[in-house]
């Protein structure tokens, strides 16, 4: 039998996998996170609808077979935006599920500016809705501005609080509540999607997303209070949902640090 490929990781579970590129790019405040022109709507129409919603039918439906649990709680916020909040463990996966789970509704997701940096994948990228974040407070004030934007149109936005991917970890690494802030400031629901890999009954892995949710502060919390709510609420439910998860494809184990 093949051995296992191992990845270390350190204790801050914080190490990239992922080969970046070469230069990235500065996001400042001239960056056009809502581009408004007829033309720049038309190909953010023609990628995500004609080109990135057929292929990722295809993967996650035909090749990859993901199945999805629960995914009815989003129902009644067809036409209402809200926030997701999903382990990130699929190199291909994660950029391309998220559209055939949130379908008919259109999707946004935050990434980091490495993700917009390729010199053609990047400008595909921000028109399948890439959302970098910023570098600089100009940046930042266009970045909220956009997320504000994305939300009262009814649209979902897709947040990866691992920051980065870790190939079918089976585990939640920990995140800190400050995304959490989004939902706090727009009063919109959050909710959580697991990736979890499980054992079939002859051989290999079959992969299950579970969507939970919606899950909602208090009222009568001050915002900070609410941004810890939701944090537990989410991360609670994610750490529950992956001990579905019965099939280690890679080995992670932790460095030995001086």
């Amino acid at each position: 039998m093949k051995p296992k490929r191992t990845f270390y990781y350190s204790k801050a579970q914080n190490d990239d996998y992922e080969t970046p590129p070469k230069a990235l790019k500065k996001i400042g405040g001239n960056y056009p996170y809502v581009r408004n022109g007829f033309f720049p709507r038309l190909s953010a129409f023609i990628a995500y609808r004609m080109i990135a919603t057929p292929i990722a039918f295809v993967y996650t439906r035909l090749i990859k077979r993901i199945s999805f649990v629960n995914r009815s709680v989003l129902k009644p916020y067809l036409k209402k935006g809200y926030f997701i909040y999903s382990n990130h463990t699929q190199v291909i996966g994660d950029a391309l599920t998220p559209n055939i789970v949130v379908f008919p509704k259109r999707n946004y997701t935050v990434v980091s500016p490495a993700n917009v940096s390729l010199p053609i994948m990047g400008n595909f990228t921000k028109l399948l809705g890439a959302l970098p974040l910023p570098d600089d407070l100009h940046a930042s004030k266009n970045f909220f501005k956009a997320i504000d934007t994305r939300i009262n149109q009814g649209y979902s936005i897709l947040i990866y609080p691992e920051a980065h991917v870790w190939p079918n970890y089976t585990k939640i690494r920990p995140f800190n509540d400050s995304s959490f802030k989004y939902p706090v400031k727009q009063e919109t629901p959050a909710f959580a999607f697991t990736t979890t890999y499980q054992k079939k009954k002859r051989r290999g892995y079959k992969t299950v997303i579970y969507v939970d949710g919606p899950f909602v502060a208090p009222k009568g919390l001050s915002p900070k209070e609410q941004q810890v709510y939701l944090h537990s609420q989410v991360i609670q439910s994610m750490n529950e949902r992956v001990k579905k998860s019965n099939y280690e494809k890679y080995r992670y184990v932790q460095k030995e640090e001086v």
